[in-house]
């Protein structure tokens, strides 16, 4: 598997980027098209991304780091036949070294299903290792979903 770093996505790793998302989150949150995916992306500032790809060049995940509301959000998406390879905490490490926050919304049940009729199975605690803190009082809760704000600050040394 191979890292690699970008501040702009081709449209073929989009495409390939889409349906990893639609595969992996829960079907409410699916894009319908292209277009949607990326009316999703295009107002989104500083934008930087990582992806890994397998030996083919597949996209076998997608770290997806922005502004919104003056903070730093990030998305994290990987292949549920990577899942427990240690990707995610390197995609992770990778963004702590160059950031010094980062924000992001996580769904913290088990109760929506994917595309392929199996259940989502919820991230949070694998961002609590990860050195997260869960933000339990800011959350979304919408008829699309339900979802739990979580943070990481780089400690200050002085």
């Amino acid at each position: 598997m191979e890292f690699v770093t970008t501040i702009e996505l081709s449209k073929i790793w989009k495409v390939e980027i889409l349906s990893l998302w639609n595969n992996e989150y829960p079907i409410q949150l699916n894009y319908n098209t292209l277009s949607d995916f990326e009316s999703f992306l295009n107002p989104l500032t500083d934008q930087s991304h990582i992806v890994v790809v397998d030996d083919n060049q597949r996209i076998q995940g997608w770290y997806f780091d922005f502004i919104r509301d003056n903070a730093r959000w990030f998305i994290i998406i990987l292949d549920s036949k990577v899942h427990g390879q240690g990707l995610g905490t390197q995609f992770l490490n990778k963004a702590k070294e160059k950031k010094s926050q980062l924000n992001g919304w996580v769904i913290d049940h088990s109760d929506d299903k994917k595309r392929n009729g199996q259940f989502y199975q919820s991230p949070l605690n694998f961002y609590m290792k990860n050195g997260f803190k869960l933000l339990s009082d800011n959350r979304i809760k919408n008829e699309t979903i339900s979802a739990v704000h979580i943070e990481w600050k780089k400690e200050e040394f002085i």
